[in-house]
C-alpha cells in the first residue's frame, strides 16, 4: 500500500508540474500573440509534447486560455491578500509594488514565468468570460479596498480612480521596466511609490487646467470616424473581439467599405495607434503653445486627454490591443509611446527647474502618466456618474496629487 500511495504521490505532481508547464507555454503565446491567436501546436512545441498530449490535460484551447487567465487572476489576488496586512493605506500600495517588482526581477532572472496579461479578458465567449470577468471585478475590488473601506460617494469615486491607475501601471511595467538592470528594480519601485505618495504637484500647485483646441478638432474625414469606431470596439471587446464585420456594422457600412481604407486588420490597429498618439502630441503642443508654468501645461494636457477618453466624440486605443500585432510593429508602436512619454518627462524635469512641479524621477514619472491616459477609457461609465470636470479632476489627481490627497474631493 505504501509503495502505491508513494506512485499516486508521483503521478499527481507529474501531472502538476506538466500542467503547470504547459499553462506557463501558453501565457507566453497569449502575451505574444493573444489569446485568439494561440494554438495548441504552438503551446506543445513550448514543451515539448505533441498536441494530444496537451489535449490530455485542457480539452479545448479556450480551456486552456481561461485556465492561464485564471492563474493570474489568482496570481493578483495573493499578492493583494498579503499587501492588504498592512496597516495603512500607503503601506498597502507600496506592498503591493513591492511583491510585482519581485516577481519581474524573478522573470528577468529566469527563476519564474510570465503570467498571461489580461488583454483579452473581454474576447472570451459565454459563460467563460462571465466567470473570468467576475474574478477580475474581486481583483479591482480588493484593490480598492486598499485605501480601506470607505462610505461617503466622493471617497468611493475617488478610491475606485486610485485602483484603476495603481493596476493599470502594475501591467504597464513589462513595457518600460526592461529598459532598466534588474537590480535597479527595487530603485524603480521607490521612485514610483514616491511619486503614488507625493503626486507631481509643487507646494502651491492648484488644479485650474484650460481645455487646450486640438488639431483633430478641425473636422472628422471618413476615416477617421472608421478609425474612431475601430478604436472604441477593440477597446471594449479586445483585438480579436472586434471582428472586421462588427466594426463594418458599426459604421452600417460594408465590408468592402473597410478594405477601401485600410489593406488589413493588423494595418487598422497601427493606423488606431497612429491616431491615438497623434492626438496626445497634438495635446502637448497645444499646451505648450498655450504657454504658462510648466505644472500648467501638464495639468492642461492631462485634463483635456482624460476628458477625450470620458468623451463620446474620442478614444485613444487602449495598449491592450498590442498583443494582437505583429512583434516589429507592436515594437514600434511601443517607441512611439516612449518618445511620447520622454516629452512629458521633459516637461516634468523643466517644472521641477521653475519650482512649480515636485522632483520626481521623470522617466518613470512620465511612463505612468502614459497608463493613466491610457487607462482612461475604462473609466468612462464611472466619469458618466458625475460631472465632467469632477470625474477628470479626480481621476488625474491620482498622479497628480498623489494617491493618498483628498484635496480635490471638496471641489
Amino acid at each position: 500500500m505504501g509503495d502505491l500511495r508513494t506512485d499516486d504521490a508521483t503521478a499527481t505532481r507529474r501531472f502538476r508540474e506538466k500542467r503547470e508547464a504547459i499553462l506557463a507555454a501558453a501565457a507566453d503565446a497569449i502575451n505574444e500573440q493573444s489569446a485568439k491567436g494561440m494554438t495548441f501546436a504552438d503551446v506543445a512545441r513550448r514543451v515539448g509534447l505533441n498536441t494530444t498530449s496537451v489535449t490530455y490535460y485542457f480539452k479545448r484551447k479556450e480551456d486552456l486560455a481561461a485556465a492561464a487567465f485564471e492563474h493570474t487572476l489568482d496570481y493578483l489576488l495573493a499578492m493583494l491578500d498579503e499587501a492588504s496586512a498592512e496597516a495603512a493605506p500607503p503601506e498597502r500600495v507600496e506592498r503591493l509594488i513591492t511583491l510585482n517588482l519581485a516577481r519581474l526581477a524573478r522573470i528577468e532572472r529566469g527563476e519564474e514565468r510570465a503570467f498571461a496579461v489580461l488583454s483579452d479578458l473581454r474576447a472570451m465567449d459565454g459563460p467563460v468570460r462571465a466567470r473570468l470577468m467576475a474574478r477580475w471585478r474581486e481583483v479591482f475590488r480588493r484593490t480598492r479596498a486598499l485605501w480601506g473601506e470607505q462610505r461617503a460617494r466622493g471617497a468611493v469615486d475617488l478610491a475606485g480612480a486610485r485602483a484603476h491607475v495603481l493596476l493599470e501601471n502594475l501591467f504597464w511595467l513589462p513595457a518600460w521596466l526592461p529598459r532598466y538592470d534588474a537590480d535597479q528594480y527595487p530603485r524603480a519601485a521607490e521612485r514610483l511609490m514616491d511619486l503614488f505618495r507625493h503626486g507631481l504637484a509643487g507646494a502651491d500647485a492648484r488644479w485650474s487646467p484650460r481645455q487646450l483646441t486640438l488639431e483633430q478638432d478641425d473636422g472628422m474625414s471618413g476615416r477617421d470616424a472608421f478609425l474612431l469606431a475601430a478604436t472604441r470596439l477593440i477597446n471594449e471587446l479586445g483585438y480579436r473581439g472586434a471582428s472586421v464585420q462588427r466594426i463594418a456594422s458599426e459604421l452600417n457600412v460594408t465590408k468592402g467599405s473597410f478594405y477601401h481604407h485600410l489593406d488589413a486588420k493588423d494595418d487598422l490597429v497601427a493606423a488606431c495607434y497612429r491616431r491615438s498618439f497623434d492626438t496626445i502630441a497634438a495635446a502637448q503642443r497645444s499646451a505648450d503653445a498655450r504657454g504658462g508654468t510648466h505644472w500648467q501645461r501638464l495639468c492642461d494636457a492631462v485634463a483635456t486627454l482624460v476628458g477625450v477618453q470620458f468623451s463620446d466624440s474620442g478614444s485613444l486605443l487602449r495598449t491592450t490591443a498590442l498583443s494582437g500585432l505583429p512583434p516589429g510593429e507592436r515594437q514600434q508602436m511601443v517607441d512611439r509611446s516612449t518618445r511620447i512619454a520622454r516629452r512629458f518627462a521633459g516637461t516634468l524635469m523643466d517644472g521641477a527647474a521653475e519650482g512649480t512641479i515636485r522632483p520626481v524621477d521623470s522617466l518613470i514619472a512620465s511612463q505612468a502618466l502614459m497608463a493613466l491616459l491610457n487607462a482612461a477609457f475604462d473609466m468612462r461609465k464611472w466619469a458618466s456618474t458625475m460631472a465632467h470636470e469632477r470625474a477628470v479632476g479626480l481621476y488625474a489627481s491620482t498622479l497628480l496629487f498623489g494617491m493618498f490627497d483628498d484635496r480635490l474631493l471638496g471641489e
